[in-house]
This record gives C-alpha cells, structure tokens and sequence, in this order.
C-alpha cells in the first residue's frame, strides 16, 4: 500500500510520524489482495486542544475513510486505523452474506480470513457541525450504494441509479432498515 501523509493548519508531520503512519497502516494489507494498488492518504490537522487524523483509503467500488481526534497526533493515527479495520471487517463479512462475493466488491479483501460479526459493530456518532459539500454521482445499483454508506459510515448517500437512471439517496431508517428516495427529473 502506498502512504501519503501531509498536514493542515500549518501543521508538517515529521518524518517520526510519517514512518509510524505508514508502519501502522501496513497492517491493513492483510485485508486486501491487491495490495500494490492501493493508495492510503493521511491528513493530519493540529488545533490548541487536539488532533485530527483523517484517513482515506479510495479503491475502485469502495471509499473506506475515518476522522478520530484524539489527545496527540499517534493515538489519533492508531484510532484511525482501528476503526479502519472495523469498517473492513464489518464490510467484508457483509459482502460475503448477503451479497454473494459479486464480481468487483469481493475482489479486494482477501478470502482467507473469518470474522465474527457481533465483534465488530461499530458505535456510530453524531456530531452537530454543518458543512456543505459537493459530490460527483456515480452510477451504481442501489445495494452498492448502501455497501458504500456503510463504509463511510454515513446515514444517507447519494448516486445515480444505474437500474432506472435517476439520482437517488439511499438511508437508514430508524428501525435500521434502508429507504431509497428517487428523484424525479
């Protein structure tokens, strides 16, 4: 996996960080079989009373991504990379399941390791900070669209619906079931 890590707010991690992100995030190869073409990009934000790492790991169906501030910039970084590992083995499992090792999802985690999905629920956050965003549609069926939610860790996610060519958001319903809104053109 390659790493590349720059900071923000005037922030230049040194060369001790960048080594111990990388050594760090080598333990994610395990997870995936072509290791050699994934690119890992590290954030690393400094403000007066913590730090942020963001971590975001873009392979061709998946964005696998984690923000974790915590009290120095190397508990930060290994936080990151748990919860990483988390959302893998959380997202491994479930495509194995429940979508029966399709064609382009199942090709980037390796097949020979099991996991116990009741360990690996996540607690999910909810912050109040408000930021606007523009994204690119891409088109997608509406199971990856969910798939790719969850690995982000979102509630909603909006795509172009490749079975009816609409732009729709998927959701989490409160009964932890999943809506899909189309829209209407």
């Amino acid at each position: 996996m390659k790493v590349k890590i720059r900071g923000k707010n005037k922030f230049e991690p040194s060369d001790a960080i960048r080594t111990y992100a990388s050594e760090k995030l080598q333990k994610l190869d395990q997870y995936f079989e072509r290791k050699r073409e994934l690119e890992a990009f590290v954030l690393c934000k400094v403000y007066d009373t913590h730090q942020t790492v963001e971590i975001t790991i873009p392979t061709k169906n998946v964005l696998l991504r984690s923000e974790v501030k915590a009290d120095d910039i190397y508990s930060a970084i290994d936080l990151s990379i748990d919860k990483l590992e988390s959302q893998i083995r959380k997202h491994k499992s479930k495509i194995y399941r429940s979508l029966k090792r399709r064609a382009g999802v199942s090709q980037y985690y390796s097949s020979n390791l099991d996991f116990d999905l009741e360990k690996m629920k996540t607690e999910i956050k909810a912050t109040n900070l408000v930021k606007e965003k523009s994204v690119d549609l891409k088109p997608m069926t509406p199971d990856d669209a969910i798939m790719q939610m969850e690995m982000l860790g979102h509630d909603f996610f909006v795509f172009l619906n490749t079975v009816n060519d609409k732009v729709c958001v998927v959701y989490r319903r409160e009964d932890e079931d999943y809506g899909i809104i189309e829209t209407n053109q």
